[in-house]
């Protein structure tokens, strides 16, 4: 993968997504979901819109406390393609570190899964936020789904080389040109193709691997799946495994 210095991540990883319909892009063991590219490409850019609609600014940081991989790209991709930074944050964070943290990056909104609203409810009481967004239903949130039925209203132009794509727990700030460069880096040792099937154990955190690692995968055209809490996949899914993550954050071809 040779990144497009002009290039987007919505860009980069949606390209195709039309073209590849209800081929399966991710299979989340852990959250029991399986996404298609088509689904994934419609729900990113509806809630996208829904952002902006609910008054979502661009280069405005957007708190991402998910327990799933898929809740993650959903949430993050739509962050992006709003125009936004988003800020993922560790699903093991305590209320307290998580209110300080929204506080110093002056997060105006947070996405969180049904698991986590509670602490992201609480959270955003000590902080700058004024709104937490649930992919499901939790008290007081408001249900990501109500965002897809919004008024679409035009999405915002980016710009990757300047724009912040992510703003990471460590700090770091991460342009959109950067987190492609990361998605080439994970890629050079295997060179992914669409017949590759990707198995990764790697969990949502604060950092940026998982989400470099499956934009890669779908801007490949590749199959995404994560293990389950078992570490492997569960009875029941039999899956022609070309690709696994590796112990020091690469990925390594075992055929």
């Amino acid at each position: 993968m040779q990144p497009d210095a002009s290039a987007t991540v919505i860009n980069e990883v949606f390209h195709r997504a039309y073209e590849r319909g209800d081929r399966p892009a991710l299979v989340d063991l852990r959250g029991g979901h399986v996404y298609g590219y088509r689904r994934l490409v419609t729900e990113v850019t509806r809630a996208a819109s829904g952002l902006v609609h609910r008054g979502a600014r661009r280069d405005e940081v957007v708190g991402v406390h998910v327990s799933t991989a898929g809740a993650q790209t959903l949430a993050v991709h739509t962050v992006l393609a709003a125009g936004g930074v988003a800020a993922p944050i560790d699903p093991a964070l305590g209320t307290e570190e998580m209110a300080a943290w929204l506080r110093a990056c002056d997060a105006r909104t947070v996405i969180a899964t049904p698991d986590l609203a509670e602490t992201a409810m609480s959270a955003a009481r000590g902080s700058q936020v004024r709104q937490v967004v649930s992919l499901g239903a939790a008290h007081d949130a408001i249900d990501f789904r109500t965002l897809l039925t919004l008024e679409p209203t035009a999405l915002p132009a980016l710009d990757a080389e300047h724009q912040d794509a992510l703003l990471l727990a460590d700090g770091r700030r991460m342009s959109h040109t950067a987190l492609l460069a990361r998605m080439a880096e994970l890629d050079l040792p295997v060179r992914l193709a669409e017949s590759d099937v990707v198995l990764t154990t790697w969990r949502p955190d604060g950092g940026c691997d998982l989400l470099a690692l499956v934009g890669l995968g779908m801007s490949k055209g590749a199959l995404v799946v994560v293990s389950g809490d078992g570490g492997l996949p569960v009875d029941g899914h039999e899956f022609d495994v070309t690709v696994v993550t590796g112990p020091q954050r690469t990925l390594e071809r075992v055929r």
